[in-house]
C-alpha cells in the first residue's frame, strides 16, 4: 500500500491490461506473490474462466489462498517453481509474469520461460513484466525494488522470442520503469 500510495487495485488494472483478458479464459499466475494479480484476474474472466497462481513461497501461497477466500474470489493457489511448472502442456490460455523473473538467475530465467511457453495453448498469450533499465530513483522505497533487480530491455524480448514465442507488442507500462512484453505461442496450422 507505501509503496502505491494506496492506488494498489489501478496499478494491478494497469499491469493486467496488456493481456487483454476475455472471459472465459484459463489463467496461470507465475510468482503470484499473495495473490493480488491472480485475484484480479479472475475478475475479468469471470466465472466461466479459470485462474491459478503459483510460488516458491508456501507462506505466500497461504497468504494468497487467504486473500482469495476472503474475497469470494475463486482462484486455486499451489506451490512451485516457475522454472518446472506443475501443469500439463497447453493448458492455459494466458500465462502472467509479473515482476518475477529478475528474482531467477540466467539459466532458470530461461527455463522458466519455455515452461511458460509450455503451458500456453496454441494461440495463447504471455505477459512479462518486469523492472527494466537504469533507475531514477535514489532513495525511498521504490529505490529498494529497483536495486533488487532489473532486466533489460531487450531481454524480456529475446526470453520470449527464444522460447518460441512471437512478440506482439513491448514496451514501457507507464508505471515506474515497468517493461512488459505481450507474445503468443504458435497457432497449429
Amino acid at each position: 500500500w507505501l509503496v502505491t500510495l494506496g492506488r494498489e487495485r489501478k496499478l494491478r488494472e494497469r499491469l493486467l491490461q496488456p493481456a487483454r483478458l476475455q472471459a472465459g479464459e484459463s489463467v496461470l499466475d507465475v510468482g503470484c506473490g499473495t495473490g493480488s494479480l491472480a485475484i484480479a484476474a479472475k475478475r475479468r474472466v469471470g466465472p466461466t474462466g479459470s485462474v491459478y497462481g503459483i510460488d516458491a513461497s508456501p507462506e505466500m501461497i497461504a497468504r494468497a489462498s487467504n486473500k482469495a477466500k476472503k474475497a469470494g474470489a475463486e482462484v486455486i493457489f499451489e506451490n512451485g517453481l516457475a522454472e518446472s511448472l506443475p501443469f500439463p502442456d497447453k493448458r492455459f490460455d494466458v500465462v502472467l509474469s509479473t515482476v518475477m523473473l529478475h528474482h531467477l538467475p540466467g539459466k532458470l530465467r530461461e527455463q522458466g520461460v519455455r515452461e511458460m511457453r509450455r503451458v500456453l495453448n496454441p494461440g495463447g498469450r504471455l505477459l512479462a513484466v518486469d523492472f527494466a533499465g537504469a533507475s531514477r530513483h535514489g532513495r525511498g522505497p521504490l529505490a529498494h525494488f529497483h536495486r533488487h533487480g532489473r532486466i533489460d530491455p531487450r531481454q524480456l524480448v529475446d526470453l520470449t522470442s527464444d522460447a518460441g514465442l512471437r512478440v506482439v507488442e513491448s514496451g514501457a507500462l507507464g508505471i515506474w520503469d515497468l517493461q512488459f512484453v505481450l507474445a503468443e505461442a504458435p497457432r497449429v496450422t
